[in-house]
C-alpha cells in the first residue's frame, strides 16, 4: 500500500525535515494525501500587516519579560539576565506560539507566559553557543566575564519554567495544559532538543545541517510554539499536531535562511522554500479561513527580522 505521507524534501539524498515527534505514538501524521496550494509573493499590504502582527506580538512579550526580569537588586544576577534576554538575536517561535493559541479559541494572555518562556530559554540557548563557539558574537557582545554569562544562560531556563508555572490559573482550570506546556518545552530545549543541536552545529558546522542541528534547533523549538499555543489556547488534539506540523515547515524554513550554503547542495534554496511552504499550508486547511493570516503572514519572515 503506498504511504499517504507528503513527500519530504530531500538534500543530498537524505530527508531534510525532522522526525514529527507526537504527544500520542499511536497517532498517524500526516495521513492526508498532500494538495498542491498556490504560494505567490506576498503584496505590500500583506508584508505590512506580517510585520504589524509580528511586532505586536513582540512587543507584548517585551513588556510581559521586562515586568518579570527588571533590573533590581542584587544586579549580579537580574542586570546580566536583562542584558542578554534582550540583546540575543530573535525567534518567531514566540510569535508562533501566540499565533497558534488565537487561532485555535484562545486568547494571547493565555500564551503569553508560555511565548516569553520560549524567548528566555532560545536567549540562554544562543547565550551558551555564543560563549563556546563566538557565533553571534556581533550581536549579544561580551558586557559579562565568559563564566556570568554561562551561569545566568543556566538560571534563565528554569526561570522561563517558573513563569510559564505562575501562569496557572485555578480559577481557569488550565493546570494540565500548563503542566503539558512545560513538558513540550522541556523536551524541545534539553539535552535530547535545542542543547543537541547546538551540540551538533559546534561539531559539524553546516554540514548536514538538514538532519544534526535544524532538527534539534529551529524546527523543533517551532515545533514546540505551534503545540505549545494550541494546548494552551484548548485545541483538539488533531489541532495540536496539524499545528506541530506546521511550526516543524516554518522553523525548517528559517534553518534554510540561516543556514544554506548553495555551493553544497544539489537543489535551490528557492525549490526547498516552496517545497516547504506548500507543505506549511497544507497544514491549515480546515482552520477557519479568516482567522488564518496572523499564522501564515510568519511563514514569509526571515529569521534574521523577527
Amino acid at each position: 500500500m503506498p504511504s499517504s505521507a507528503p513527500a519530504i524534501p530531500a538534500i543530498n539524498g537524505n530527508p531534510f525535515l525532522p522526525h514529527l515527534r507526537r504527544s500520542n505514538p499511536n497517532r498517524p501524521l500526516l495521513s492526508h494525501r498532500p494538495r498542491i496550494v498556490a504560494v505567490t509573493a506576498p503584496s505590500t499590504a500583506a508584508a505590512t500587516s506580517s510585520t504589524s502582527y509580528l511586532t505586536s506580538v513582540n512587543d507584548e512579550i517585551d513588556a510581559h519579560l521586562k515586568q518579570a526580569i527588571p533590573i533590581r537588586p542584587p544586579l549580579s544576577v537580574f542586570e546580566p539576565m536583562h542584558h542578554l534576554t534582550f540583546a540575543a538575536p530573535r525567534t518567531t517561535a514566540p510569535a508562533l506560539c501566540i499565533a497558534a493559541c488565537e487561532l485555535v479559541g484562545g486568547h494571547r494572555r493565555q500564551a503569553i507566559a508560555a511565548a516569553a518562556a520560549l524567548r528566555l530559554m532560545h536567549a540562554a540557548a544562543l547565550t551558551r553557543d555564543h560563549i563556546l563557539s563566538g557565533r553571534n558574537r556581533d550581536r549579544i557582545g561580551h558586557s559579562f566575564g565568559s563564566n556570568i554569562e554561562l551561569l545566568t544562560g543556566d538560571g534563565m531556563v528554569p526561570f522561563g519554567l517558573e513563569l510559564l508555572a505562575r501562569s496557572d490559573d485555578l480559577t481557569q482550570s488550565n493546570s494540565e495544559r500548563i503542566l503539558r506546556a512545560i513538558i513540550e518545552i522541556t523536551q524541545a530545549m534539553g539535552s535530547q532538543g535545542m542543547a543537541q543541536g547546538e551540540r551538533n552545529h559546534s561539531h559539524h558546522g553546516r554540514s548536514d545541517h538538514s538532519e544534526l542541528v535544524c532538527r534539534k534547533k529551529e524546527a523543533g523549538i517551532h515545533g514546540c510554539a505551534g503545540a505549545v499555543g494550541a494546548i494552551l489556547g484548548g485545541g483538539t488534539e488533531e489541532e495540536i499536531e496539524k499545528l506541530r506540523r506546521y511550526g516543524l515547515y516554518v522553523g525548517s524554513m528559517q534553518g534554510v535562511l540561516s543556514n544554506w550554503d548553495e555551493r553544497k547542495e544539489k537543489v535551490s534554496m528557492e525549490k526547498v522554500l516552496n517545497e516547504l511552504e506548500n507543505l506549511a499550508l497544507q497544514e491549515l486547511e480546515g482552520f477557519d479561513r479568516g482567522n488564518v493570516q496572523a499564522i501564515s503572514s510568519l511563514l514569509g519572515i526571515n529569521f534574521g527580522d523577527a
